[in-house]
């Protein structure tokens, strides 16, 4: 026979969207209790950049009067395009600033501004600066006993296990060590620093990004009273008359039924991980390409599956259905392999991306949503969704290429375990990667020639505000643009991968999942990746699935409190 809890509120899932909602119904007196599947919490959050997405946003008032909400809205639709939804636009656009008042000025989470453009300042209503804010860093020693449950951070985006801000104005001084006595200097400290945290307590604890936010969250989460309770699966719905009333969970050993007299909250973070659900879902998949998604291996749909269970409508409604982002398989070592994303080296200059045929297919220094489209679009019925960056090393040396590093440490180790591709001449180059040496000659000498003055005429790299933000703004005149050069050349292969799922269950604006008829089931509600996105399949700037994931957590949990279930 089960045991049994009760609660008003359950959530499953511990990330930014069922945090917040926990926060803002227990902050209003409700008893909460967070369930979570994995045997860490912090969902993909903790593995995020940690920026969110928010106009309006009292950080970017500051930085940016003139923008409007007017403009923002204008900015949504024309992003969106045929799936701009007003009602839920304008939830989140008047909610959202209040959300951050109300976390910054109750709880232990504190944001910093950021200097992210959006990433289309050009189109009608973009800004340069002002919508993106960033969870401020964090000494997760504050966590105490729960810091060991802390998912860690993607490793394959640490450097000696330490974090760097998404930013990433620091790394530079890692870069510098042995060019710079100040960067020298400030990698000593941070190294000692580091080596006495996990000598303490075995890990860094010196947070920032994804990490430092859901360590925030739940540090805001524990002191309201609220549990956690890890390696606790749900696995049923309980539903009364019609109304959800609660799940059935395994926690420690057992099943357990907990009753929650006001609402269950879905909060799993999507179906990145659900072969069947991403298989409806990306066109490159059902084309016979790959997928190799960073989310945690514990998101596989199953918020979305119990919510079908009482009668929930979920579809396939986008025409890009993920946040896509390019990866790279870094082999580490025990035949196993960890994504690592590339938000950073396709910036730069000297680095251009090519498809199999040797030809570049976009610019490069787009969004990492813009350039996994053009990579499907490329691959389209070649059963492929691969691309190659393409160096020489005099580039690869100062900027690294995805996990490989810059100088001063060493490239063998990536030439050894393959990561990385390398030919003497661009024939011996082709001739290691299989990419056609015809096309990655003409490429190359096509690219050069207007490069060398610091141009891109077939894809106007460098001639956004965003291009440029990730850009090397000691390269002039270009911060994007440079020739790829004489050899030797190096070789990265990229593949499709995600940073969560856009279509989801559908609900109403503040968080009521609806059934196959477009009704309200009582008692069910969804946040974060589990419902479907405001953005309709855009990706309009840095931070936009966890800028509405806290925004809807925060409006959904108002919602439960009060008593609107």
């Amino acid at each position: 026979m089960s045991e049994e809890k009760a609660c008003d509120v359950l959530v499953i899932g511990s990330g930014a969207g069922g945090l917040t909602t926990a926060i803002t119904c227990a902050h209003a007196g409700l008893d909460v209790i967070v369930v979570e599947k994995a045997p860490v919490y912090g969902g993909t959050t903790a593995f995020s950049g940690g920026v969110l997405w928010i106009p309006g946003n009292a950080y970017g008032k500051e930085q940016n009067p003139d923008d409007t909400r007017e403009l923002a809205r204008t900015y949504l639709q024309v992003e969106a395009g045929n799936h701009f939804d007003a009602e839920a636009v304008d939830a989140f656009l008047d909610t959202g600033p209040e959300a951050v008042e109300f976390l910054e000025r109750e709880t232990d989470v504190k944001f910093v501004p950021t200097l992210y453009p959006d990433y289309h300042p050009q189109y009608e209503g973009g800004v340069e600066i002002g919508r993106s804010i960033l969870a401020a860093p964090y000494d997760t020693s504050k966590l105490g006993k729960d810091l060991k449950r802390l998912r860690p951070p993607l490793k394959t985006i640490t450097f000696m296990g330490m974090m760097f801000n998404s930013s990433n104005a620091d790394i530079k001084h890692f870069f510098n060590a042995t060019k710079s006595l100040k960067s020298f200097s400030y990698v000593a400290k941070r190294l000692v620093s580091h080596a006495t945290e996990v000598l303490r307590f075995g890990r860094g604890v010196q947070v920032t990004s994804g990490n430092a936010l859901a360590a925030r969250l739940a540090k805001s989460t524990f002191d309201l009273g609220v549990p956690i309770l890890t390696e606790t699966p749900a696995r049923e719905l309980l539903r009364e008359d019609g109304r959800v009333i609660g799940a059935v969970v395994d926690h420690e050993g057992q099943r357990l039924r907990i009753l929650a007299s006001r609402a269950v909250v879905i909060a799993t973070g999507g179906f990145a991980n659900d072969p069947v659900r991403t298989t409806e879902a990306y066109s490159h998949l059902r084309d016979g390409g790959a997928h190799f998604t960073p989310v945690p291996e514990s998101v596989t749909g199953d918020g979305i599956t119990l919510a079908e269970g009482a009668g929930a409508r979920f579809g396939v409604q986008f025409d890009q259905s993920a946040a896509w982002m390019p990866v790279s398989k870094v082999p580490m070592g025990d035949g196993s392999f960890k994504a690592f994303p590339h938000l950073l080296d396709r910036y730069k200059p000297g680095i251009v991306a090519v498809n199999q045929q040797g030809q570049r297919f976009g610019n490069e220094s787009n969004s990492y949503h813009d350039v996994g489209t053009t990579m499907i679009e490329t691959n389209a019925g070649r059963g492929t969704t691969n691309a190659w960056l393409i160096c020489n090393r005099a580039t690869i040396r100062r900027y690294g290429l995805g996990h490989a590093k810059p100088a001063p440490v060493p490239l063998a180790m990536y030439l050894r375990n393959g990561y990385l591709k390398t030919g003497e001449t661009l024939d011996e180059l082709a001739s290691a990667t299989g990419i056609d040496a015809e096309g990655l000659r003409k490429t190359v000498a096509a690219y050069d020639g207007p490069a060398s003055r610091g141009e891109d005429p077939e894809f106007g790299r460098g001639t956004t505000a965003f291009n440029r933000y990730l850009g090397d703004p000691e390269h002039k005149p270009n911060p994007n643009v440079a020739p790829i050069g004489d050899g030797p050349y190096y070789a990265l292969e990229i593949v499709m991968g995600d940073l969560g799922t856009f279509d989801g269950l559908a609900t109403t604006t503040d968080g009521k999942v609806l059934d196959e008829t477009g009704v309200p089931i009582p008692g069910l509600f969804a946040v974060g990746n589990d419902r479907r996105s405001v953005m309709g399949g855009a990706y309009p700037g840095a931070g936009i699935t966890l800028g509405p994931a806290l925004t809807f957590g925060y409006l959904t949990g108002k919602t439960i409190s009060a008593g609107s279930a």
